[in-house]
């Protein structure tokens, strides 16, 4: 286990998968982070690539060859080099070997660098290519935050507020957790004046019963920051996730967290032809280049 720290926030992060597993504020003596109860769910906060969700039938196809990645990708169950250390900040380093290029037929560096600013801790993605032609490619966030984050509270007390008001049209998912169709939404239509209309909200209250059919997922929201917040206390978390086109909120049954999970890729639709370069969110990067992309989280 790594550490990182400065005067408000103390970070514990695993070097197996880079894996944020502690959020603590010195001053509220808060823990933020889910404590990976293998119960529910081993994990606090898997890092996502080369794939984010599942693929169908667990493959895709590039360049006529047939490979197979597990949901999530890879690098969630590697050993990353620490690559540099400070006081309130760390790097680490995936590079591509022999076991990724049987899976995975790209050279790239996938690197993670956490760093503190009083309150707010700053998770950033960097993608480099090293090989002569594109990489595809997606990445991806899962953070598990404790919900109730203190004692005397309970799941319900808490909701996210989002920064913008949104239809929250969730795309659902099969039972194989390829995305479906037709996007739904979350909320029942309200009857205004005898006719049906689709509401729009900045609130939605948490309750374990919204994750019994998996993830919500959404595309293209309005907001790049939600609040994690309980109108009983005054603590609460801003999780910005600006640049990020897709997002999940998910929790394990009848678990005590939420997770936030800024996405750059998407799981397989039922009718993705599994071809890697017509997969939806894909991002390309050409020889040479830097992808970058960060999330930030703010405890208050």
């Amino acid at each position: 286990m790594y550490y990182i720290e400065n005067e408000y926030l103390e970070v514990g992060i695993d070097p197996k998968g880079a894996e944020l597993v502690s959020l603590y504020h010195k001053e509220h003596d808060l823990e933020y982070m889910w404590g990976a109860d293998p119960v529910f769910w081993g994990k606090s906060s898997p890092v996502l690539f080369p794939i984010v969700g599942g693929l169908k039938d667990n493959c895709y196809t590039f360049e006529g060859k047939t490979y197979n990645l597990p949901r999530h990708g890879f690098a969630r169950d590697m050993i990353f080099e620490i690559e540099d250390h400070w006081d309130d900040g760390i790097s680490f380093l995936l590079r591509s070997n022999e076991d990724t290029l049987k899976v995975y037929p790209f050279e790239f560096e996938f690197r993670l660098v956490y760093e503190l600013y009083a309150n707010l801790l700053s998770v950033t993605y960097h993608v480099t290519n090293l090989g002569e032609n594109d990489v595809y490619f997606s990445v991806g966030g899962h953070p598990a935050f404790a919900v109730p984050l203190e004692e005397g509270l309970t799941y319900r007390d808490y909701y996210l507020e989002f920064e913008e008001e949104e239809n929250f049209k969730r795309w659902p998912l099969s039972s194989k957790g390829l995305i479906l169709d037709e996007s739904e939404s979350i909320f029942d239509p309200a009857l205004i004046d005898d006719e049906l209309v689709e509401i729009e909200t900045k609130l939605l209250p948490l309750t374990k019963e919204l994750f019994h059919q998996d993830a919500l997922v959404f595309k293209q929201l309005n907001s790049s920051t939600i609040t994690l917040k309980s109108d009983k206390s005054e603590h609460s978390l801003r999780f910005d996730f600006a640049g990020f086109p897709f997002l999940g909120i998910w929790a394990a049954k009848d678990a005590d967290f939420v997770c936030i999970e800024p996405w750059c890729g998407i799981a397989d639709s039922v009718r993705h032809s599994q071809e890697l370069t017509e997969k939806e969110g894909i991002n390309i990067l050409p020889s040479g280049d830097v992808f970058e992309r960060a999330w930030a989280v703010k405890l208050n």
